[in-house]
């Protein structure tokens, strides 16, 4: 009997002695017969990359969360430069305690405060609006024509007058419902943030800005004032904030995982090492980022987890094959030699899939998706080497307990003391599935789970399903300060901005104006905008303005002069130096799918009537114009995404049991849970965005290990002269206890993230918890039910 074709195991070497040293193949050999500078090389790449660890950094980067390469974004980076303070921006709403902002105490709290956050080395300076800033001014109407200056005055002196002064020009500044709440109970600081910081210091610190950003909020609140804060940066910052949690959610899933390990072995030296290969995985891969100028991000930071998963359920199946053979009286380094050849194949071909499944994101051009990716790749490849090799070659010297060897062979122990009850009655109930009424059954099942999946499925939306920051739950801080800013601001914190070209000094032209009002009217008729902005309304402000306030000129003039006359007092915001470049701002109520998609297809179907020619309208810059892209770029890669990663799974399932009957039945259980996950989102309201696309293909990756393990087994023993039954019993036996185990075990460690803090991590959680399971109980089920109708013995 070949041991590299059985998972029962009559092993033909018992004794060492009786063992030939130069049998296997010559990768065995050369692990095997050179085991002591194994174990020393891999003891020292653990201390130098552990000691690499300090030099890891969680961190995040505005433009790495954006589809650089989609023509949208493409748009807002080559006019950038021109477009004053979009983008990264940060929103602080400053409510004064007392009712209203017009107090001494409320507006010399508010320029402390605009004077702190202007010397933060993130902001971009010049762009800075606040009551405080000279940029923000007040325009009027005097019988000597029209009059302005700074909305609070260089003459301002803190006296009831002034105070009246300055309510005075907040009225006549139109930023009332922009910088300033429609009661005046509260007024708004931008801040604009410059990826590179002054002073030659590097990127943006996310995690250090959102500590500052928080000391700043409780030494001022309380001093007649409470302080909101909402923005790309505050969003990565609470995320950083909350993630360094995810160190115990570690822990806690290494906990359950050794419990359930040592519950099931009852060995302590094999639990503690399938346990310290997969953490030594861990810390490869923490020590391989910055060795290779990689840090970790708030997307990949479940990446190190996953790892540990993967490690555990493959270091799970060597630890039970050598436990096994032990058993039998097998010597533990034939049994590690002999449990190294029969699963090496199907543990690297389950790592390749894993592989690819983290690989095939790369499609995305999303460049936090792609570091993912790379993340995920490095941790994979590492598994090979602490899992495949280094547990193998430690338990060849430790061996398992006696106890817990013979426990192992518990199922063909009862096989022989007692005929009538041969078989275990949980893996009897499943060997059930490889007969043809329970087979008919479960296929039966699948098929109609599968069809109503794929119809919910069908109505799993693009981008985020929430108001605010869904990454974060709905009652966290963020949510709250961006529902207030919401209630209380006709601009609030998603702005969505179109811009218009047009030839150089001509966006003051009277057509390319009125061009601007009707995009502005077209854009006010959707229901998820409040308000817009733009030179237009700016001009039929202004005309009417300049004839004594009357409506009657409330209208874009027709006259160039007077048209070169406002622009000159308007807002830096509205145009660039050039006068080639309009800013036209919605300021939307949320940024869901819906909303986005309705004002992403309003403007391409006014930019298809009436742009072309000298003026331009194109789309998107603001927070909300980048996530309309990122969302149509999600939506691309998603089916494609799934498309490359069945095609290689399906590739590697090939070579490795060369019969696409047993590639069918691996790969349908997959496909399934891959639609019922895409329903569980529909159900649980989870949108597809950058967060959340990963999700389904390192599912797939992960999930195929399962299939694998019990298809491996069971195809030898059918090869072997077995009827499917018999076969799929020996794999339940042999591989199928562990593919229980684990997918219990990883499926309860992911689930315990439900409890986290942060709403994005706990969303993983339970979809990598429903993956685990129904993965594990697609190859365990529906595999075999499959094989039923597929597989033939020796055809096989």
């Amino acid at each position: 009997m070949n041991p590299s074709h059985t998972g029962t195991a009559d092993a033909v070497v018992m004794r060492l002695e009786d063992f030939d040293r130069d049998s296997g193949s010559r990768i065995e050999r050369l692990l095997f017969n050179h085991r002591l500078v194994v174990v020393a090389l891999c003891a020292l790449a653990t201390l130098l990359l552990a000691w690499q660890i300090g030099g890891l950094r969680l961190n995040a980067a505005f433009e790495k969360m954006i589809p650089t390469e989609h023509a949208y974004i493409a748009n807002f980076l080559d006019n950038r430069a021109q477009l004053a303070g979009v983008g990264n921006t940060l929103r602080i709403a400053v409510e004064s305690t007392d009712g209203s902002i017009f107090t001494p105490e409320y507006l010399d709290t508010l320029r402390k405060l605009t004077d702190e956050l202007f010397l933060f080395p993130e902001v971009d300076r010049p762009f800075m609006k606040s009551l405080w800033t000279p940029a923000v001014r007040w325009t009027g109407v005097t019988e000597d024509g029209l009059d302005g200056g700074p909305v609070i005055p260089d003459d301002y002196d803190g006296s009831a007058e002034s105070v009246e002064q300055v309510r005075l020009n907040v009225e006549r500044s139109g930023e009332i419902g922009q910088l300033v709440a429609g009661n005046f109970a509260s007024s708004i600081i931008l801040v604009p943030l410059q990826e590179a910081r002054a002073g030659g210091e590097g990127r943006i610190d996310y995690g250090k800005l959102g500590q500052r950003l928080e000391e700043l909020r409780q030494r001022y609140d309380g001093q007649h004032v409470r302080i909101h804060i909402t923005g790309f940066a505050k969003v990565v910052g609470d995320l950083i904030d909350g993630l360094r949690q995810v160190a115990l959610f570690f822990l806690l899933a290494i906990g359950i995982c050794t419990a359930v390990l040592y519950w099931y072995t009852r060995c302590v030296r094999s639990t503690v090492l399938v346990v310290a290969c997969s953490v030594v995985a861990v810390v490869w891969l923490l020590g391989l980022l910055p060795t290779l100028g990689y840090e970790l991000d708030p997307y990949s930071v479940l990446v190190p987890f996953l790892v540990f998963a993967i490690g555990m359920s493959h270091g799970a199946q060597k630890m039970n094959g050598i436990m096994q053979d032990i058993g039998r009286g097998t010597h533990k380094l034939v049994a590690a030699r002999f449990t190294f050849r029969r699963l090496i194949l199907a543990g690297v071909t389950a790592l390749l899939a894993d592989a690819v499944g983290f690989a095939v994101l790369m499609v995305i051009r999303i460049e936090v998706i792609q570091d993912l990716a790379v993340t995920a790749s490095i941790g994979v490849a590492v598994l090979i080497f602490t899992n495949l090799v280094l547990l193998p070659i430690l338990l060849s010297y430790t061996g398992v307990s006696p106890e817990a060897a013979r426990r192992s062979l518990k199922a063909e122990l009862m096989e022989a003391a007692d005929a009538a009850h041969r078989k275990h009655p949980f893996w009897a109930f499943l060997d059930l599935f490889t007969q043809r009424k329970w087979a008919g059954i479960a296929v039966a099942v699948a098929a109609v789970m599968g069809v109503a999946g794929l119809v919910l499925s069908f109505q799993l939306k693009i981008g985020d399903t929430d108001p605010g920051a869904p990454e974060l739950r709905a009652d966290s801080r963020y949510n709250r300060d961006n529902s207030y800013i919401v209630a209380n601001y006709a601009a609030g914190s998603d702005v969505y901005i179109v811009m218009v070209k047009t030839p150089q000094y001509g966006c003051a032209a009277y057509d390319t104006l009125m061009g601007v009002d009707a995009l502005e009217l077209a854009l006010r008729q959707l229901p998820g905008v409040e308000s817009t902005k733009s030179l237009a309304g700016l001009a039929k402000v202004s005309a009417a303005g300049m004839n004594e306030g009357s409506l009657k000129w409330y209208e874009v003039p027709s006259s160039q002069g007077v048209l070169n006359a406002i622009i000159t007092r308007a807002p830096r915001e509205m145009f660039n130096q050039n006068c080639d470049l309009l800013t036209v701002y919605a300021y939307l109520k949320d940024h869901k799918a819906d909303t986005l998609a309705s004002v992403v297809d309003a403007v391409e179907r006014f930019a298809a009537q009436h742009g072309g020619g000298e003026v331009r309208y194109l789309n998107a810059a603001g927070n909300a114009g980048i996530e309309a892209a990122t969302n149509i770029v999600v939506r691309q890669a998603n089916r494609e995404m799934l498309l490359l990663v069945y095609a290689a799974v399906t590739v590697l399932a090939f070579i490795t049991f060369r019969s696409w009957r047993a590639v069918l039945c691996a790969v349908l259980p997959l496909a399934l849970t891959s639609v019922l996950c895409e329903a569980l989102m529909v159900w649980l309201n989870i949108g597809v965005k950058v967060a959340t696309l990963p999700v389904i293909a390192l599912g797939v990756g992960i999930g195929v290990d399962y299939a694998l393990y019990v298809m491996t087994v069971t195809l030898a023993r059918m090869r072997d002269g077995m009827s499917l039954s018999e076969a799929y019993y020996k794999a339940l036996t042999f591989t199928g206890k562990v593919v229980v185990l684990t997918g219990i075990t990883l499926g309860i460690a992911v689930a315990t993230w439900a409890f986290s803090p942060i709403k994005f991590q706990a969303d993983m959680g339970i979809l990598l918890a429903f993956m685990f399971i129904w993965n594990m109980l697609g190859a365990l089920i529906l595999l075999p039910a499959l094989g039923h109708f597929l597989l033939r013995p020796k055809a096989a």
